[in-house]
C-alpha cells in the first residue's frame, strides 16, 4: 500500500498540473508558439516515435551520458579514495581539482569542442567534468568519517592498510558514494545537453535547439519530457543498486543523504 500511494500521489499532482496547464492555455488563448497544450506535446512526442526520427537522438544522448558518467564516476572513486588515504596527495591535487570545479563548464564548452571536435567525444568530456566532483567529495567525506576506534581495533590485530580500506572504510563510505552517484546522474544529463546545445550533430539537446529555432514549442517540450524520464530512470536505478549493495542500510535511503 505504501508503494502504491507513493506512485498515486505524484500522478495525482501531475494530473492537476496538466489540467491547469491545458485550461490556462485554452482560456487565456495563449499562442502556440509561446505555450502549447499538453495534448499537442503528447502528439508531437508520439509523432517523433512513429516516424522514427527520435531514436537517433535518444541513442546519441544516452550513449554520451552513459560513457561520460561511467568514466567520471570511476575517476572520482579512484582519486577520491587516493586523496582520502594520503594527505600528501591531497596537497598536490586538491587545489587543482577545486579550481577546475569552480570554473563554469559552459565557459569550457567551446574549448572542449575545439580540442575534441563536434562529435560525441566532446560531450563525453563535458559529462566527465560535470559529474566528477560530487562523487569525488562524497568519497572523501565517507572514507574519512569512519569511526577511528574501529580502525584502531583492526590495526591492533595487525590488519594491513588494504584490509582496513577494503573491509572497513569502503563499506562505511558506501552510502555516501551512492549518494554521489545519484547526484551525478542528473548532472551527467545536464552536461550532455549543454554540449549538444552548444554544437552537435544529433541528440535530444540538438533536437530541442532545432525546435527552438523553428518555434516548435510542442517538440521542445517533448524533448524535455524525454530528458526528465531518463533522469528519473537513472536515479531510480542508482537507488535500487544502493538498496541491493548497501543492504545493511536498508532503513537509510539515499534520499536522506542528499537532503531530499
Amino acid at each position: 500500500m505504501q508503494r502504491l500511494t507513493s506512485i498515486l500521489y505524484p500522478l495525482g499532482t501531475l494530473a492537476v498540473v496538466l489540467l491547469i496547464w491545458h485550461f490556462s492555455v485554452v482560456l487565456l488563448k495563449v499562442p502556440d508558439y509561446i505555450l502549447t497544450t499538453p495534448g499537442a506535446v503528447f502528439s508531437a512526442l508520439v509523432g517523433t516515435f512513429a516516424d522514427g526520427t527520435i531514436w537517433r537522438h535518444i541513442e546519441y544522448t544516452v550513449s554520451a551520458t552513459l560513457i561520460g558518467y561511467v568514466i567520471g564516476s570511476v575517476l572520482a572513486l579512484i582519486l577520491g579514495a587516493a586523496l582520502a588515504e594520503s594527505r600528501t596527495f591531497e596537497k598536490f591535487v586538491y587545489p587543482l581539482l577545486v579550481a577546475i570545479q569552480a570554473t563554469p563548464k559552459v565557459a569550457l564548452a567551446p574549448l572542449i569542442l575545439v580540442w575534441f571536435g563536434f562529435g560525441i567525444a566532446s560531450k563525453v568530456v563535458l559529462v566527465v567534468l560535470i559529474c566528477f566532483f560530487p562523487l569525488f567529495i562524497n568519497t572523501i567525506v565517507g572514507i574519512r568519517r569512519v569511526d577511528p576506534d574501529l580502525i584502531g581495533a583492526c590495526r591492533a590485530f595487525s590488519a594491513s592498510r588494504w584490509y582496513v580500506f577494503r573491509y572497513v572504510k569502503l563499506p562505511a563510505a558506501a552510502g555516501d558514494i551512492f549518494a554521489g552517484l545519484q547526484i551525478g546522474v542528473s548532472l551527467a544529463l545536464i552536461g550532455t545537453v549543454v554540449g549538444e546545445l552548444v554544437s552537435s550533430e544529433a541528440g535530444l539537446g540538438y533536437l530541442i535547439g532545432s525546435a527552438a529555432v523553428n518555434l516548435n514549442v510542442s517538440l521542445m517540450f517533448a524533448g524535455v519530457i524525454l530528458l526528465a524520464a531518463f533522469g528519473i530512470a537513472g536515479a531510480q536505478l542508482v537507488r535500487w543498486a544502493h538498496r541491493k549493495v548497501v543492504f545493511w542500510e536498508a532503513n537509510n535511503d539515499v534520499d536522506t543523504r542528499i537532503g531530499t
